[in-house]
C-alpha cells in the first residue's frame, strides 16, 4: 500500500540567540564561542507554558574527534543558523495539536558531551578545547527563566538522541528550579543507550561514554549514590539513570533503534563480509539468525525499562519500527502516516501522559516478525 506525504507550507524560522555573558560564565562551545538557543513565543492559552528541548547529535570521546567537531554547528556556534521548528516544537495545530501555542525553546548541542561536561582540554593543534557542556545548560536555563520561564504554569524537558540522555540526565535538576505546584515533566527520545557488547565482542556503547566521562568530567551530573558503587561509565547509561529520576519522564524509543542496531548489534568494522549490510538497512531485510540476534538487544532493551514500567506516573511508548528520533519531524510525531501504538501517535501517547496523568500510557510493541503495520518506509530517518 503507498501513501501520499501531504507537502505543508514552509516552517517560519526561528533566529539563533547567542547566550549573554557566555565567556564570562566559562559557559563556551568546544572553541570557546558562545551557544545558542532559539526560542519561539507561545501565545493564547500557552502563554504561560514551556518545551525546552535539548538537541541531539552524537558525541566526541577523543581530543581528535572533538577537535574535528568544533569546525561545525555540533561545536561552535560560528556555524549555527536560523531552523525551522517542527514535530514537537512545531506552531502549527495540525502537527503538533497539544503544544502547537506554547513557548518552544531548542537548546543547540555545541558541547559534545551530552551538556553534563566541566573541563578544558587541548585540540590536536594545542589550542583549547572547552568541555563546558553542564555549564551551558544550567547558563542557558538561568538565562530562559529570566525570559519566561520562571513563571510557566507547565513544563516539558525534551530531547532526541544525545539530547534524550541530556534530558535524563538534567530531569531532576530541571524539575528543582520551579514551585512544587507547577508541573514538569520529561521526554527522552531515542535517547536509551544500552550497554551491550556486539557480536564481536566490542561494548561500542561503553567505549564512546568512558571516553565522554573521564575527557569532559561528567560526575557531577551522575547519580551520587550510583557513583559510589560503580563505575562512571556506567552511571552514565540511562538503566542507572532512571532508577534515581524522581520527575515523571516519558522514554519514546525503538526496541529497534537504527543507532544501536547499526552501531551496537552489529557496527561495520565486526562485519567483515558486509552480511548484516541489507539488515542493518531495513530490519525487514534480516534473516532469521539476524532476527534472533535483534531480539536478544530488544528483550535487553525492555529489561532495562523494568523500573520505568512500575513508575506510575512514567509513560513508554516503545515501538518496534526501525528508527531513531521521531519527536522533531511532523511526520513522524503527529501525521495521517504516523506509526501508532495502541491507536496513539507519538503526540497523542505524550499528551495522554503529560495531561492525563500517565495512567495507562505504557505501550510496548511486539517483537518480530510481528509487524506493526503503521511503521513507515516513507519516513527518511
Amino acid at each position: 500500500m503507498s501513501f501520499s506525504v501531504p507537502v505543508a507550507e514552509a516552517a517560519e524560522l526561528v533566529e539563533l540567540t547567542l547566550l549573554a555573558n557566555a565567556r564570562e560564565k566559562g559557559a563556551v562551545c568546544l572553541d570557546g564561542s558562545p551557544p545558542g538557543y532559539h526560542l519561539q513565543r507561545g501565545f493564547g492559552s500557552g502563554e504561560h507554558s514551556w518545551i525546552v528541548n535539548l538537541e541531539g547529535g552524537a558525541w566526541c570521546n577523543t581530543t581528535e574527534d572533538c577537535s574535528d567537531r568544533k569546525l561545525t554547528d555540533l561545536g561552535s556556534s560560528k556555524f549555527m543558523k536560523a531552523i525551522e521548528f517542527e514535530g514537537i516544537l512545531s506552531n502549527e495545530h495540525s502537527q503538533n495539536p497539544y503544544f502547537y501555542n506554547w513557548n518552544k525553546v531548542d537548546i543547540r548541542y555545541c558541547d559534545g558531551g551530552s551538556f553534563a561536561g566541566d573541563a578544558d582540554g587541548k585540540d590536536r593543534n594545542g589550542t583549547k578545547l572547552f568541555f563546558r557542556g553542564l555549564r551551558i545548560w544550567e547558563a542557558v536555563v538561568d538565562e530562559l527563566m529570566g525570559k519566561g520561564l520562571a513563571t510557566a504554569k507547565q513544563v516539558l524537558l525534551s530531547g532526541c538522541s544525545s539530547g534524550g540522555l541530556a534530558a535524563l540526565l538534567h530531569c531532576d535538576d530541571f524539575r528543582s528550579r520551579f514551585p512544587q505546584k507547577v508541573p514538569v515533566k520529561c521526554l527522552s527520545d531515542a535517547g536509551f543507550f544500552l550497554d551491550v557488547k556486539d557480536l564481536s565482542g566490542v561494548r561500542f556503547m561503553r567505549s564512546i561514554f568512558s571516553g565522554v566521562v573521564h575527557l569532559q568530567n561528567v560526575r557531577k551530573v551522575l547519580p551520587k549514590d550510583c557513583i559510589a558503587q560503580k563505575d562512571p561509565t556506567e552511571c552514565f547509561f540511562p538503566a542507572q539513570l532512571i532508577k534515581g529520576i524522581s520527575t515523571p519522564t516519558f522514554i519514546r524509543n525503538s526496541g529497534y533503534d537504527s543507532y544501536q542496531v547499526g552501531n551496537i548489534v552489529m557496527p561495520g568494522g565486526s562485519d567483515p563480509g558486509l552480511s548484516w549490510s541489507s539488515c542493518k538497512a531495513d530490519i525487514r531485510n534480516c534473516t532469521s539468525i539476524q532476527i534472533e540476534a535483534m531480539n536478544g538487544f530488544r528483550k535487553k532493551f525492555v529489561d532495562d525499562l523494568i523500573v520505568a514500567r512500575y513508575k506510575r506516573d512514567w509513560g513508554l511508548f516503545i515501538d518496534s519500527c526501525f528508527n531513531h528520533c521521531q519527536t522533531p519531524f511532523r511526520i513522524s510525531w503527529h501525521s495521517r502516516i504516523s506509526l501508532r501504538l495502541g491507536s496513539k501517535t507519538i503526540a497523542e501517547a505524550v499528551a495522554y501522559w503529560y495531561f492525563g496523568g500517565g495512567h495507562g500510557v505504557k505501550e510496548i510493541d511486539c517483537e518480530y516478525p510481528c509487524i506493526n503495520p503503521t511503521c513507515s518506509s516513507q519516513l527518511d530517518l
